[in-house]
């Protein structure tokens, strides 16, 4: 059947692919640590009790009609008040857009601010911008970035793309990498756009705007500091729409409580695409929500526990990688920095396996760590880079403290066995 070209070219999720063959290979019993999903199991990590009850609640007090298209004004107001307290960003309730998680923000971000043809900057590796790009009907100008610059861009790369790009989707703490952007290069990126927009402004020309994705600013780890547009160059304050939410920081994937907030003009704009496409976030957790973030003791109690929790969990997966590299095994890591990712390298072409087969692609070294080690880890190629990199996302949203010695020790014995 023929279709419109965007959605005949439109490519499904590499992810999703690869927790399906996970799935066939648990429906035929096989055990495998799925560390591929960037999602919680609720068993492990719990959305907060408080919450829940509150959710419970407005069910019980019938909330169940649409909400403000914008988002319900308690919500709005509670928003402005966390961000203000949190990082210092003065953004009244109508500057914030709610949405059905970060997802439909992100997709009103590109439908706005882009023409069919605008070109957007995006890194590589990086989650769905290219999709996103896709569907706006834009063009990508997708910059490569470097495991010893553990994969953030730098303003050298970007430079010479500058003037002809409209958007620059950025995201820190980053997903797949678990890296964090720090402050001397965000400042100098940041500076180059507003003198390139003062450029536009005098020539009418539509200004070069900044996605700044912070869904997991608040899951930062050790020494690593967030830092975002507004607060390092005030002048950002008219080019920059953030997007943030729940879902990260309060393990709560499935309550799909987002926002967004930035120029009123572009915020304004935003709404009619959540309009359209009925993307509200539903009025009985919005309500649930506004209350539970003004309960800043509570709020404060949760994040400290998931923090610690998820950054216990990437420090022994990290170190056990750091163990089998210090054993002359092709493996590396990058020291967690944010989010619930490690990033990881099993640098394996051209070995072989015990049966003799050769391990040519990475995807048959992700083939062969599903099947040997029972480790199931996105490349980093689902994300837009090179087919055959190397790295990898390994994410540690369902994975419980006993089962990282076991996947080490399985790990090790499949690596042994390659020759």
């Amino acid at each position: 059947m023929k279709v419109s070209e965007m959605a005949e070219s439109l490519l499904g999720s590499h992810i999703q692919r690869i927790s399906n063959e996970i799935s066939d290979l648990q429906k035929q019993g096989k055990k495998i640590y799925n560390f591929t999903v960037g999602d919680f199991d609720p068993k492990i990590f719990p959305i907060p009790e408080l919450l829940k009850e509150k959710i419970i609640q407005c069910y019980r007090d019938d909330i169940t009609n649409y909400p403000r298209i914008n988002g319900t004004p308690e919500l709005r107001e509670s928003v402005s008040r966390f961000i203000k307290h949190r990082e210092h960003l003065d953004y009244s309730p109508e500057d914030i857009l709610i949405g059905c998680g970060a997802r439909p923000i992100i997709y009103a971000i590109f439908q706005t601010v882009l023409n069919p043809g605008d070109k957007v900057i995006l890194p590589v590796p990086s989650w769905n911008n290219n999709h996103y790009t896709h569907l706006a009907r834009a063009g990508r100008i997708e910059v490569e970035t470097l495991p010893e610059e553990n994969f953030m861009l730098r303003i050298e790369q970007i430079e010479p793309f500058i003037k002809e790009a409209s958007l620059l989707a950025l995201c820190s703490p980053q997903n797949p990498t678990g890296t964090a952007f720090g402050e001397q290069d965000l400042i100098k990126i940041f500076t180059r756009i507003v003198e390139e927009n003062k450029m536009r402004m005098n020539k009418g020309i539509k200004p070069l705007y900044v996605m700044y994705d912070q869904i997991y600013w608040m899951l930062s780890y050790g020494a690593t500091t967030h830092f975002n547009p507004v607060t390092l160059i005030p002048e950002m304050r008219d080019y920059t729409i953030f997007v943030d939410g729940i879902s990260k920081v309060l393990a709560s994937t499935g309550i799909r409580v987002g926002w967004g907030f930035g120029p009123s003009g572009v915020i304004d704009k935003m709404k009619s695409f959540i309009s359209h496409m009925g993307a509200f976030a539903p009025k009985a957790e919005q309500i649930a929500v506004a209350e539970y973030l003004n309960e800043t003791n509570e709020v404060n109690k949760y994040i400290e526990w998931i923090k610690a929790t998820i950054n216990s969990k990437l420090l022994k997966i990290y170190n056990g990688i750091t163990a089998l590299k210090s054993k002359g095994y092709k493996v590396d890591s990058i020291a967690p920095q944010g989010a619930i990712y490690l990033t990881v390298q099993f640098d394996l072409h051209g070995f072989k396996t015990p049966s003799g087969k050769a391990l040519n692609s990475t995807g048959d070294i992700t083939t062969y760590l599903m099947n040997e080690a029972q480790l199931g880890l996105v490349p980093f190629y689902a994300f837009g880079s090179n087919q055959e990199s190397t790295w990898y996302r390994l994410s540690v949203g369902t994975c419980r403290d006993d089962d990282i010695p076991v996947v080490m020790e399985k790990l090790e014995a499949a690596l042994s066995k390659l020759s």
